[in-house]
């Protein structure tokens, strides 16, 4: 496997601004409130008002760390079985692309980081505060079904402000430069989950560098 096979994304610094219609930054996470989409309607009657929209939100760690050159995550927020999920864990991405199947702990940073899959949720927003305030990146994109590689851009934390995103935007969780890193997270308790693997669909992975 080689970087040809990947497209890359631009790195540019999160800031209220540049997060603009995808979410903005938090400063305290315990007065952070989730958007809750209302269950949609099927006809023209309305959902009647205070209903349809009372799953609240779910809290827990989201946990990241590199094996190698594989990073692996868990989100103790929410439990469900998925194909993406190996005994509770899912990969999030890859250091090297050539030997992403290395098990070599000894761990350097990486300078670009390798994704197969993102997704987004309908039925409310997510978010990430670091437990350290460390440096971290997410990958994202604006609503819609017909996504491309090009579409997503890759923001970068200092890690003194957490990332609060909208329903439907398009994110693959948090990307940590570290070798472990930790996230209080919350997010819509339903938790429907829309899915893109980039390597069956477009036959590519999406990358981006970790540096400025």
């Amino acid at each position: 496997m080689s970087v040809s096979e990947a497209i890359e994304i631009p790195l540019i610094e999160a800031t209220n601004e540049s997060l603009k219609e995808y979410g903005y930054l938090i400063d305290n996470y315990q007065k952070s409130e989730i958007e809750i989409v209302t269950w949609p309607k099927q006809g023209w009657r309305e959902i009647d008002k205070g209903t349809g929209n009372e799953g609240g939100y779910t809290e827990g760690s989201f946990d990241t760390w590199w094996e190698g050159d594989t990073l692996y995550g868990r989100n103790n927020a929410v439990a469900h079985k998925s194909e993406y999920e190996v005994d509770g864990k899912y990969i999030l991405g890859y250091s090297n692309l050539t030997r992403k199947n290395s098990t070599n702990k000894n761990y350097r940073n990486p300078n670009q980081i390798f994704l197969w899959h993102a997704n987004y949720h309908p039925d409310g927003g997510q978010l990430f505060f670091p437990k350290k305030p460390e440096a971290f990146i997410s990958p994202l994109a604006l609503p819609g079904d017909d996504i491309k590689i090009e579409d997503f851009k890759a923001f970068y934390f200092k890690g003194s402000q957490g990332l609060y995103i909208h329903p439907n935007i398009w994110h693959e969780g948090v990307f940590p430069i570290n070798q472990t890193a930790s996230f209080m997270g919350k997010q819509g308790k339903v938790h429907a989950r829309v899915s893109i693997d980039f390597k069956k669909e477009f036959n590519k992975y999406l990358f981006f560098k970790t540096a400025l």
